[in-house]
């Protein structure tokens, strides 16, 4: 979706005014405070190797953390985690151990013929029978579910692609296939208790491959209190699949042949023969997100969080730097929260403080899955029904590819999903101000990307939240070593954070909040 045209945003600026003139002089004065020099200063500390690519749970992160609660101590924000700056997050990281499986009198090799998913809890399990559900999908056109008890029982689904039948997805109709991949398959099957997971891979070996070293990795997962125990899930080849079917006299690769040909559900119980005995180590993980709140005046209840999220992945691969900096991510989003924090308190020391109160948030474990966002949606500091709009930055350094002979943009995302008053906010504020182009691109729900849900806006849009994303789009150094500051474009990186203050500014001093009148069109599942 592609938003363009003067008409349309001189439309916005004069419906949206809400000070009778095209621009506020307090705001233009506090938002040119925010500098190339200014926020040089921060990344330069931020993504620096004794930095360490602070990754979550090592002493990169905390030093990072450090450095964000030094900075907004110093501004004068008030600490608001029972005095502290820091909001510890209940974290475990979760390493697979030595798991075995031997079916009928066949041991099968872990890495090669089946891995499991690290689960807090161990599995010990002779099984005798085993609930196979096909694809696993449960759709009102397609349900291979239907009148299944699943709970406590061992269910095997194939993780093939949905049947199609003369080139027609049996769910769409169409040539393109439903929402229903292997993970919201997974995820759905979790839903119904039972006591493991069984998924089919058809392409276990390249998977293997490809992806043999981060299986063996160790993952983080969310300590969260009264948290359902989610069934482990244990991923096979062709080979122990068919061995576990082999009672039946039949295949995986028949079965759900059978089922794509005729076009409908034929789960059923299967006798089986196998122990699998799934191993995990779990470990407490140190990570804390790092908050600084600045109080308003008439309107001081209703909070806008202004967030990103301070952790990148670490150290690690081969070659003489090993560091990932992560300047542009998100060191660049982290450098211009707190630069935007000394522009909202710089105008509150001279008077010209917000209406509405101001949550600067940084987060720790976004490049482990949204983890610090989500952690602090679940234990808000603050109502989140008194939390009006959630304004956040993830990327704002580079310029990438597509608008290499254009560096004035800014990819926006989210701001139409929730409210219209926001999106009609943010562009008359970027009218008004700054004027960058506007990519909507990531905007569209059919996006392959499906960067919508891929930072920690995320968190606070699934709870009805009005959000706007930032970003500036992926490069050649995403996730590499080379994301260093040397690459950095200081002149855009303040003119995006400028962009975000300005509508900060505007979100904090109106009288009225973001309606929330709209369904949003991206999907529920991430």
């Amino acid at each position: 979706m592609k938003h363009k045209g003067s008409i349309l945003i001189l439309a916005a600026a004069l419906l949206l005014s809400s000070n009778g003139m095209a621009q506020d002089k307090n705001a233009l004065k506090y938002g040119s405070s925010i500098t190339k020099e200014d926020a040089y200063k921060h990344l330069s500390i931020l993504a620096s190797d004794d930095y360490e690519g602070r990754e979550t749970g090592k002493s990169g992160a905390w030093k990072a953390a450090e450095y964000i609660a030094a900075h907004f101590k110093s501004l004068g924000l008030k600490a608001p985690v029972n005095g502290s700056y820091f909001q510890k997050v209940g974290l475990n990281e979760i390493a697979p151990g030595n798991s075995t499986l031997k079916v009928g009198k066949q041991n099968f090799e872990n890495f090669k013929d089946f891995y499991a998913s690290t689960s807090k809890i161990n599995t010990n399990k002779a099984v005798k029978e085993i609930v196979f559900v096909g694809y696993g999908i449960e759709d009102e056109k397609f349900n291979e579910l239907a009148g299944l008890d699943l709970k406590g029982k061992v269910v095997l689904f194939s993780a093939q692609k949905e049947p199609f039948v003369d080139g027609k997805s049996i769910i769409t109709g169409t040539e393109k296939a439903s929402t229903w991949n292997s993970n919201k398959r997974m995820r759905n099957l979790q839903s119904k208790n039972p006591a493991l997971i069984i998924m089919f891979n058809p392409d276990m070996e390249n998977t293997v491959k490809r992806m043999g070293a981060y299986l063996k990795n160790a993952r983080m997962v969310l300590d969260k209190a009264n948290q359902p125990t989610q069934a482990p899930v244990m991923t096979v080849s062709a080979s122990v699949a068919n061995a576990m079917l082999a009672k039946s006299k039949s295949s995986i690769t028949d079965l759900t042949a059978k089922i794509a040909a005729a076009g409908k559900a034929d789960s059923k119980t299967i006798k089986t023969s196998f122990e699998a005995n799934l191993v995990s180590n779990v470990t407490a993980v140190k990570a804390e997100n790092v908050l600084g709140f600045l109080e308003g005046s008439d309107l001081k209840d209703e909070i806008i969080v202004i967030s990103a999220h301070y952790d990148h992945v670490g150290v690690h691969g081969e070659g003489v730097d090993k560091i990932h900096n992560g300047a542009d991510d998100d060191g660049s989003g982290t450098t211009g929260v707190l630069e935007i924090a000394e522009a909202f308190v710089k105008a509150k020391a001279e008077g010209n403080g917000p209406r509405r109160s101001i949550l600067f948030l940084t987060v720790v474990g976004e490049e482990k899955g949204l983890l610090g966002s989500d952690w602090y949606s679940d234990n808000p500091v603050f109502p989140l029904n008194k939390t009006v709009a959630n304004l956040n930055i993830d990327m704002i350094g580079r310029v990438d590819d597509a608008h290499k002979d254009n560096p004035d943009y800014i990819y926006v995302i989210g701001s139409d999903k929730l409210s219209t008053d926001l999106h009609k906010i943010s562009e008359y504020v970027n009218a008004t101000y700054t004027r960058l182009n506007f990519d909507y691109k990531y905007n569209d729900p059919n996006d392959p990307e499906r960067i919508y849900y891929r930072s920690d806006h995320y968190n606070f849009a699934k709870h009805g939240i009005p959000i706007v994303f930032y970003f500036n789009g992926v490069h050649e150094d995403y996730h590499k070593a080379s994301d260093e500051i040397g690459k950095i474009n200081f002149e855009a990186l303040t003119k995006r954070a400028r962009l975000v203050f300005y509508t900060g500014w505007d979100l904090v001093n109106r009288d009225k909040a973001p309606v929330v009148d709209v369904k949003n069109d991206f999907p529920a599942d991430r």
